[in-house]
């Protein structure tokens, strides 16, 4: 019982921390003359991934759990999708692929190609060839070029996109230097919370995993991934709540593509052996039901319904269909 109370807490923490992250980041982009569709997509999605990057970290250095590590963060990718059909029961009448701009398809392709490696890799990279004197699976170099290339190109479209809407782009803030400095301090220290809050989440998960019988896949991709993206949770709700519905997808998708580049970060850190070679190969299914909700986006942006069943749109019953399958096929694989 005790575990589990301690991973509530932390939970707490993380979401709460989390959500005040999100506020200071938002003000800082605001002062530093960032768009919003970029904050999203890059600060905004990269902060709110921070409790995923350390608890993928601390999960390969400090608790040897590279399982743990790759199905929480993959997990994450797929429980992302899971909160974009959520989003729907926030747009009422309309769906909310027929509310964000058809952009959002750039980045459900990077996801789509980022994960399909990773998939590739943990079920036939022990079949490739491995240069003899490092550990690090050649992968990561893949993941982090297909990233910053992803950041690139989304930043470009994005540019262009503000540009023929408003004319313009937004300009900085000149009078609130105080306004950004605090925001910056407080912005650190939430960081640090979330950082000491998710070293704990590994460790805890591998005694649910064991007291339960669910399997560290299972908890990974279920408990540490909802846990993890609890910031995205509370940055998407909010801003679906104030209607800025392409904020809130932007951040999901964005958080999406961070979180493949923090499975290179972590393979970098594990010294054993390469990460995705090293973990069973059913964490392949959730990244292959991940590109599956990531598809199902891109046909709702491209598609575009009008109409919903009941509260939620088709596009969103066919993600949470998808989910429970993903999660279903690693809970029967223990």
């Amino acid at each position: 019982m005790t575990v589990w109370i301690e991973f509530f807490v932390c939970a707490a923490i993380i979401l709460f921390c989390g959500s005040r992250l999100s506020i200071y980041g938002d003000v800082i982009a605001d002062k530093t003359g960032l768009g919003k569709s970029w904050v999203g997509l890059v600060l905004l999605a990269t902060v709110t991934s921070l409790p995923e990057l350390i608890t993928s970290i601390s999960a390969v250095t400090l608790n040897d759990l590279p399982d743990m590590a790759v199905s929480g963060t993959i997990g994450s990718c797929m429980f992302n999708m899971m909160m974009i059909a959520v989003l729907d029961l926030y747009s009422r009448n309309r769906p909310v692929s027929h509310m964000v701009h058809d952009g959002h398809m750039l980045s459900c392709g990077f996801g789509i190609v980022l994960l399909g490696f990773a998939a590739i890799d943990i079920g036939f990279g022990k079949y490739f060839p491995l240069v003899s004197f490092t550990t690090v699976d050649p992968i990561s170099f893949i993941f982090l070029i297909v990233y910053l290339l992803a950041m690139r190109l989304i930043y470009d479209y994005e540019k262009v996109r503000i540009q023929e809407v408003t004319g313009e782009l937004g300009e900085a803030s000149e009078n609130t230097p105080s306004t950004l400095r605090k925001s910056i301090i407080f912005f650190v220290i939430n960081s640090i919370i979330i950082v000491f809050a998710a070293c704990f989440l590994p460790e805890l998960a591998e005694q649910i995993a064991k007291q339960t019988g669910w399997g560290e896949s299972f908890v990974g991709s279920s408990f540490i991934a909802i846990t993890t993206s609890l910031p995205e949770i509370t940055v998407s709700m909010t801003a679906a709540r104030l209607g800025s519905y392409d904020m809130a997808v932007a951040n999901l998708l964005g958080s999406n593509l961070f979180n493949v580049a923090i499975l290179a970060i972590a393979d970098f850190c594990y010294l054993k052996a390469p990460l995705l070679r090293s973990v069973p190969a059913v964490n392949s299914s959730t990244a292959i039901c991940a590109m599956l909700a990531l598809a199902i986006v891109v046909i709702g942006l491209t598609y575009r319904s009008e109409k919903k069943f009941l509260f939620l749109a088709g596009d969103a019953i066919a993600i949470c269909i998808v989910y429970v399958i993903a999660n279903a096929i690693l809970l029967l694989s223990n």
